[in-house]
């Protein structure tokens, strides 16, 4: 319902809307380039400095805390260094995977595209919320006719991965069941029932909202998976999964963390599952595992500054490192314009 009073500022709005594009418009060509280049610099300067920020300031751990464990554990020694960046090669090289398999129902890119493509949107999806900053700059690729298209296998490809955390983290969660106060359980489950609810729900929305109803149908045809990109696709996420959760494994060992496999993995699949349900800044991502991962870990009385150390390594080994080379591409970045 709109409201009287609200009316000469929504004329006035889509006034200064209706300005704005003509006078991107009209402006010229070298205009355009230096307006390009001033926007891919604030981006850029905006995701180093705040990763910057993220590291030297963590509420958690302090850098020299920081530093002194991983000295201590000998992190930086070369084989715990190679293994390390095994796993966050092998993790990306997943992701590239997957993106250049989804898309290629769209329009067919090289290898070379599709990591220039991954690792530019890493760094825009570090600094909005939710990640919309990697569709944002996913689309900005291809041409106009097809960026709608090309946002939403963005967002299959990121549902495949989220699917893939909420099927290990159930697993991990009936592991752990028995560890699990009873308050606790009620509460993760009754959310993870209200989720399941929410998305059959717009299953039957979808027949009253024509529009709603066509970006659904388009929305299901990712899960078509007797299509072989979708499938690989699917394949490729639960891949990604299996390393990234093991390379947290890695550092469990590397800490002595007297704890089993079954528990530690179990622990790692429920940290995620309720870390990626969460809608919340990249950036601010290693905050939230720390947070949930101290208390989930707490079960087996793990050290709270071990586990903290653990996220933090991994924050910036999957997401700050890929997002610091993707700012390389973004400001090398050139817009289709057809």
């Amino acid at each position: 319902m709109v409201v009287p009073g609200s009316i000469p500022k929504m004329i006035f709005s889509t006034l200064k809307f209706s300005v704005l594009c003509y006078v991107l418009n009209s402006i010229s060509y070298k205009s355009k380039q230096f307006l390009w280049l001033v926007l891919k610099l604030i981006i850029v300067i905006v995701c180093c400095y705040f990763i910057y920020d993220k590291i030297t300031h963590n509420e958690k751990i302090s850098l020299s805390d920081f530093n002194s464990i991983l000295t201590s554990f000998d992190i930086f020694s070369l084989k715990n260094i190679i293994f390390l960046f095994f796993f966050t090669f092998f993790n990306w090289f997943l992701e590239i995977a997957k993106w250049k398999t989804i898309i290629k129902k769209i329009k067919y890119i090289s290898w070379n595209q599709s990591f220039v493509q991954s690792l530019s949107s890493s760094a825009l999806a570090m600094i909005t919320p939710v990640r919309t900053g990697e569709y944002g700059m996913k689309v900005l690729y291809f041409e106009k006719h097809i960026r709608k298209d090309v946002a939403l296998h963005a967002f299959i490809g990121n549902l495949y991965q989220l699917i893939a955390s909420i099927l290990f983290g159930l697993l991990g969660i009936i592991f752990l069941s028995e560890y699990i106060n009873e308050i606790f359980r009620f509460r993760l489950f009754s959310f993870l029932f209200i989720f399941i609810i929410s998305f059959i729900t717009t299953y039957f929305i979808k027949e009253k909202v024509p529009v709603f109803k066509h970006w659904y149908l388009k929305f299901l045809e990712g899960f078509h998976f007797g299509e072989k990109n979708y499938r690989n696709a699917l394949l490729l996420s639960f891949l990604r999964y299996i390393v990234f959760s093991h390379q947290f494994y890695f550092l469990i060992l590397i800490f002595n963390i007297d704890i089993t496999y079954l528990e530690a993995i179990s622990c790692i699949a429920s940290m995620y599952l309720l870390t990626s349900i969460v809608p919340i800044l990249p950036l601010f991502d290693f905050a939230l595992k720390g947070s949930v991962a101290i208390l989930i870990f707490d079960i087996f009385e793990v050290n709270p500054l071990h586990i903290v150390t653990i996220t933090s390594l991994m924050w910036i080994l999957n997401f700050a490192i890929p997002a610091i080379i993707g700012s390389y591409f973004v400001l090398k970045f050139k817009p289709q314009q057809v």
